[in-house]
């Protein structure tokens, strides 16, 4: 069921502010549920998916087609920085590698492609197209709050939310995603932040577990995109998947408000809080 739509109290404005040194400071807009000490991994994906089209863009490359995560460690709230290499740069495609750091240690580890785009018009009667929609738009879609929102500001209230279909932490959900505040402290947001601040929650919309008893945490997090979103809205279409080993897999499809965008996986650690 729907939730009430009061927001947390909080001074924060953005996810973070930039700090020292090329670091850059988490607010509490960027806390997570599973612990209050530690960072949404959604919020710094963003964070390092800016760094990577930064550094692309020296190129003339602006199409991120696939951000991969490798979640190390929790993300603590305070300060973080981000590293990015150039692994491979060519005339229509780049691979990165970056790094997401707390004084020194190495809490996330991705990599990226990055392609060259160019006006190429599909010929009329290109199978599957015109791409498939959402099931709703966000206009017609009910408001909620996520159900860890509460007194303390979070993830939960960086994000406005409208459900599709489904229900939130009950099985199958296709829930809408709009960021409330920027990502960084006076910039806007690129389309592709936005996808990555969404894309890390499908494991949580889609829970097929109760919160109170079992922690089903996402080891990774893959986001793979056909074309540059639009618009403010993310759309994730996600269902969890469990096998019964400990293990599990959230797959998530990725809609803008003008249609398909791409598809986001997460593998997971499923325990039980017994």
């Amino acid at each position: 069921m729907a939730r009430s739509l009061g927001m947390s109290t909080t001074s924060a404005s953005s996810a973070y502010t930039i700090g020292a040194e090329q670091g850059f400071h988490a607010t509490e807009l960027t806390r997570g549920p599973w612990d209050p000490s530690h960072q949404h991994a959604g919020p710094p994906t963003a964070l390092v998916c800016r760094a990577i089209e930064h550094a692309a863009a020296a190129h003339g490359l602006a199409h991120l087609a696939r951000l991969t995560g490798n979640l190390l460690r929790p993300v603590p709230l305070g300060e973080v920085r981000v590293e990015v290499h150039a692994d491979y740069v060519g005339r229509n495609a780049a691979h990165y590698s970056a790094r997401l750091l707390d004084q020194g240690k190495e809490l996330a580890r991705f990599t990226a492609l990055v392609q060259r785009e160019v006006e190429d018009p599909l010929p009329p009667g290109t199978p599957g197209h015109p791409l498939p929609m959402a099931p709703r738009p966000p206009q017609s879609s009910e408001a909620v709050t996520m159900p860890f929102a509460g007194a303390r500001a979070s993830y939960a209230d960086l994000v406005e939310n409208r459900i599709a279909s489904g229900r939130f932490f009950a099985g199958p959900a296709c829930v809408w995603f709009r960021l409330r505040h920027p990502l960084v402290a006076g910039e806007t947001p690129s389309p592709y932040q936005r996808v990555a601040v969404a894309a890390d929650s499908g494991n949580g919309i889609s829970a097929a577990l109760d919160f109170a008893t079992h922690s089903f945490v996402n080891c990774d997090l893959t986001i793979n995109l056909l074309r540059r979103p639009r618009g403010e809205w993310v759309c994730l279409d996600a269902r969890t998947a469990l096998g019964g080993n400990g293990c599990g897999l959230a797959q998530s499809v990725l809609y803008d408000e003008a249609g398909l965008i791409g598809h986001a996986t997460q593998s997971l650690a499923v325990r039980s809080r017994r």
